[in-house]
């Protein structure tokens, strides 16, 4: 029995290690500039705040991941962009399985609060997430998505609300300042 307790206080010391480690790492990045590649980070405040006619998205063609940034709660994350007929989306996956219900929580926060800041490269853009659900539009999102990336996404597939749709549309730009104004005094 001796031998017994040894070997499973040695294996739960061999586990501690790389869970606090993990844990250490996605506590430590919470309050980073904007996320890398594995956790989420916190608010996007480097780089230029674009100001400006609405740019030309056709460029997202060549980029793989933006960072998103919502406002509440100011988390963000790196994920896949896609433009279509001028516009910019992103999208979550695995909407309606057991682990998407988990792991995925952006999405619901963006319906309830559509307020973000997307970052590419190097400049932060002010925008307002739409949940798109139905419509032609639909087909060519997903036809762009699944050419762009290892997707199957479908017309199908996005009515069905496993993979959420969201337009990364303008936002006011009156509201959009007073935003910037009353973050900047609070900090």
């Amino acid at each position: 029995m001796n031998i017994l307790v040894k070997i499973v206080v040695i294996v739960l010391g061999i586990l501690l290690v790389p869970t606090a480690a993990v844990l250490t790492a996605a506590a430590k990045m919470s309050s980073a500039d904007g996320p890398n590649r594995v956790f989420s980070g916190g608010p996007l405040v480097s780089g230029e705040l674009y100001a400006g006619a609405e740019p030309d998205w056709g460029f997202l063609e060549q980029v793989p991941t933006v960072e998103l940034q919502l406002l509440n709660p100011p988390e963000s994350r790196r994920i896949w962009v896609a433009e279509v007929e001028g516009k910019m989306y992103v999208w979550s996956g695995y909407m309606n399985s057991f682990f998407g219900k988990i792991w995925k929580t952006w999405p619901g926060q963006a319906v309830a609060d559509g307020r973000a800041v997307v970052r590419i490269e190097g400049v932060r853009y002010e925008r307002q997430l739409k949940r798109i659900q139905t419509g032609d539009v639909l087909d060519a999102i997903a036809a762009t998505i699944s050419a762009k990336y290892p997707s199957r996404a479908t017309r199908a597939v996005i009515e069905s609300g496993d993979l959420w749709i969201f337009e990364v549309a303008p936002r006011d730009p009156e509201v959009a300042i007073e935003e910037v104004k009353s973050v900047g005094e609070a900090s």
